[in-house]
């Protein structure tokens, strides 16, 4: 049975004993510090695991204007896959070290290229260390493959202008930390705010005290009380770049809530254009 959304230590551990086709990816990363996931990867990861970089592996080409984290082009990014042997029957299990944040991304991505059979490691490194599991420093070598092939998107985006038209008429939630949606402090992006209308959603109120996600039906009462009548196929998610967006779109596909669109520039590029309104408060 593919895994297409969370997978426990427990669950993961039982696949690789039985010889499961699975590519681990660490994704770990961290926004102040580029070469700071990959370090720690090189330092101590789970047995397997390859390396995926934020800005040089997930992301295609910034102009300034759209975004921190543009996403790659399509026939980009299958090359990326097919380098670390990543096919259409392969089970990919993403991890990181910090609550999924980074691994979402990756999840999302490989929706969007049309891979189903991918799933975020629950509690991530953290998870599999406090069960006992080994880390290593040893570096697998990926057994490479043809590019990904063209298949249809499972997961559905709009640009800056289609989400323009748009206002008013979808739910759309910002996954980012309340103090920078409300416009309070912005470390990152050029003005301080949020798009109007947009409904504050932390992506850390997915997880409970342990770091794993919250069960599935706490997270479906948690965002059906957010999106109302709206539902998910209404629904819009955003955050500063394009990722932290992709753990909220995560936990409702976990929920059983499927169906809602991802805004791929999200704050980043919405804010580069000063023509654009923004707005400030809870």
């Amino acid at each position: 049975m593919p895994y297409t959304t969370l997978i426990s230590v427990d669950e993961l551990r039982a696949a690789l004993a039985a010889g499961d086709n699975i590519v681990l990816v660490d994704t770990g990363f961290d926004l102040a510090d580029t070469n700071a996931g990959e370090a720690s990867w090189r330092a101590a990861h789970l047995p397997g695991a390859l390396y995926l970089h934020l800005d040089r592996d997930l992301c295609g080409a910034k102009t300034g204007t759209n975004g921190r984290h543009p996403l790659p082009s399509r026939v980009d990014f299958a090359t990326t896959l097919g380098r670390v042997g990543i096919t259409p029957a392969t089970q990919v299990i993403a991890l990181d070290r910090q609550g999924g944040m980074y691994a979402a991304r990756l999840w999302w991505m490989l929706r969007w290229m049309g891979h189903e059979s991918v799933a975020v490691l629950d509690g991530g490194v953290a998870a599999w260390t406090a069960s006992g599991g080994a880390l290593v420093t040893e570096e697998p070598k990926p057994v490479a493959a043809a590019p990904y092939p063209d298949r249809r998107p499972l997961a559905a985006t709009l640009d800056a202008t289609a989400l323009a038209a748009e206002l008013g008429r979808v739910r759309l939630l910002d996954a980012r930390a309340g103090e920078r949606f409300r416009g309070e402090v912005e470390p990152l992006d050029k003005a301080a705010g949020h798009i109007p209308g947009a409904t504050n959603r932390f992506f850390k109120d997915n997880l409970g005290a342990d770091g794993r996600f919250k069960p599935a039906a706490q997270l479906r009462a948690d965002f059906a009380a957010l999106l109302g009548a709206q539902g998910a196929a209404n629904t819009v998610h955003q955050c500063g770049s394009g990722v932290t967006a992709c753990h909220n779109l995560l936990a409702m596909e976990h929920a059983g809530l499927a169906g809602s669109k991802l805004y791929p520039g999200s704050w980043s590029e919405w804010s580069s254009d000063p023509k654009r309104p923004v707005a400030r408060g809870g």
